[in-house]
């Protein structure tokens, strides 16, 4: 990224909420890592999977010789034992994987601020009754408040990308809805949206007593349905 103003919105984005411990997903250049580490009293560590990018990070910023975990955030535990914030510049090939595992590791990230392909960073934030609704949406939502902050020119790169990117900001804000059991929870939402274009009577059969989906919800289809919709559903399950 050859814009910095770009990259100083982006670090921005992190003031909503203090922190004492972050985490940068793929530093890559170290567009952001340069703004990172003049942020004071903080433990800061990154995730980068690229080699020579590990090497040009150390030999770049020496501070962080002891702050580089080499690999892939789909692959590590969790790199603090208290509470920590997530910021990137997401591999756009794996950026739902990312959110996947921010949503797993949702009771310790308070807050994610990360650039993602226009189109990922829309469904995350897409609401019901929107066509870019989906699993991604329900999963996120249902523990985290989502926020589309700005989008970012292809202009904004060297060389510049074919896809337009949009920079969002989450904040956990605990299990306002409940749920106790999140991998049935995940599983029916798949579900749900595995045949969108179909009431949820369908593909929901396998789950619910015959006598549950005659409540009309179940004539809706999955992207009609809040989050609490699905909470609710799920509280009726088999």
């Amino acid at each position: 990224m050859k814009d910095e103003s770009i990259s100083q919105r982006i670090v921005d984005a992190l003031a909503v909420h203090p922190f004492k411990r972050l985490l940068e997903v793929g530093p890559g250049g170290g567009a952001l890592t340069k703004y990172l580490l003049n942020i004071q009293g903080i433990a800061f560590k990154a995730v980068e999977l690229d080699e020579e990018k590990v090497i040009y990070l150390k030999n770049t910023y020496p501070v962080l010789l002891d702050k580089i975990i080499e690999g892939s955030i789909l692959d590590i535990d969790p790199p603090f034992n208290e509470p920590f914030t997530v910021i990137g510049n997401f591999p756009y090939n794996i950026s739902s994987q990312i959110v996947f595992r921010i949503i797993d590791w949702r009771e310790k990230v308070e807050v994610m601020v990360g650039m993602f392909q226009k189109e990922v960073a829309e469904r995350i934030c897409a609401r019901e009754g929107n066509k870019d609704y989906g699993i991604l949406s329900v999963l996120t939502q249902a523990y985290f408040k989502v926020e589309y902050l700005f989008d970012v020119d292809e202009d904004c790169f060297v060389p510049p990308p074919k896809v337009k990117s949009g920079v969002i900001r989450l904040q956990y804000q605990g299990n306002p809805y409940a749920i106790e059991n999140h991998r049935k929870f995940m599983m029916l939402v798949k579900a749900a949206f595995g045949q969108r274009r179909k009431q949820l009577r369908n593909p929901l059969k396998p789950y619910f007593d015959p006598a549950v989906l005659q409540d009309p919800i179940f004539t809706k289809r999955a992207e009609q349905l809040s989050v609490a919709d699905f909470v609710d559903i799920l509280n009726r399950m088999r």
